[in-house]
């Protein structure tokens, strides 16, 4: 009989993390695999999304999004990012961070491009990668070396990882699963090979906001589109799940300059159509919070 799947498939395994949720849920485990928190959604939030749906905000959004959740994204990363966003032409809503990945990669990859990758990494990138035909070029981040507990690249295997066939890189800062936050040096070494190699960054920043103090140096998030050169050669990821601990509502999105954005959304439109309605008018009420939050 014909092989009946696809060869790409054969090229990568089930979630490994999906399956350790599974069996911990079996065997009655503690889950450190997957990234969601053990403690209740905020009431209000969950209000918010409850009033949505009373008020039968019940059929398809937009496709790339409603107009009020993308202008709260948009304020959202002026305050956060100081970043000017124009939410009717750069900025798309998913269905997660996970569904704006694929998109992007599907968007802005051709059969036989490279896309660098740092590893370890999170285990949906490999994947991407292969679904898209493209070719993953792995970069490694050593683990810490002494007290000060930072996991690093080395510039020399970085530089060699680029070349003409590279047409991406994906970088996740905060990083999972190390907890590694890129510093704005190591992001500008990133972003000269970028500007050198005419490559686009693709920047997981899910975690933006959980990152922890280190005593004896400075941890702050940087997101590398605010650096100079790479605001329009960036595509920023980034979700609703971690920050306001709603993880099942699958409420992502991704910033990029108008001609990147309108590949991102022609895929999205034939991935998933659009995000649940009703969750983005309750994230549009959660981004209003203030940001003591």
């Amino acid at each position: 009989m014909r092989e009946r799947l696809g060869q790409k498939v054969g090229q990568f395994t089930e979630s490994v993390i999906r399956e350790m949720t599974r069996q911990a849920a079996v065997f009655g485990a503690v889950n450190l695999s997957q990234g969601y928190p053990d403690f209740p959604a905020p009431a209000e939030i969950k209000q918010a999304a409850c009033q949505a749906i009373e008020a039968d905000i019940n059929q398809y959004s937009i496709t790339w999004g409603a107009p009020p959740f993308r202008r709260a994204i948009a304020e959202k990363t002026r305050q956060h990012l100081g970043l000017e966003i124009d939410p009717d032409r750069e900025v798309v809503v998913t269905c997660g961070a996970t569904e704006a990945m694929i998109a992007t990669l599907l968007a802005l990859l051709n059969a036989g491009d490279e896309v660098i990758v740092f590893e370890p990494y999170y285990e949906n990138y490999g994947p991407d990668a292969i679904l898209t035909g493209a070719i993953p070029r792995y970069v490694t981040l050593f683990p810490p070396q002494d007290e000060t507990g930072v996991w690093h690249f080395d510039p020399d295997e970085l530089r060699a990882a680029f070349s003409t066939r590279t047409r991406a890189i994906i970088i996740n800062t905060p990083h999972n699963p190390t907890g590694k936050v890129f510093t704005r040096e190591e992001l500008g070494q990133i972003a000269e090979l970028c500007q050198e190699f005419d490559v686009i960054a693709i920047t997981d920043e899910i975690y933006e906001h959980i990152w922890y103090p280190h005593p004896g140096r400075t941890v702050e998030h940087v997101a590398i589109a605010t650096l100079p050169g790479m605001r329009d050669r960036t595509v920023t990821i980034n979700s609703l799940s971690k920050t306001f601990a709603v993880t099942g509502w699958r409420g992502g999105y991704a910033i990029a300059a108008p001609d990147l954005l309108h590949g991102i959304r022609q895929v999205h439109d034939f991935l998933t159509v659009g995000a649940a309605a009703p969750l983005q008018a309750a994230g549009t009420f959660a981004m209003s919070l203030p940001t003591a939050y």
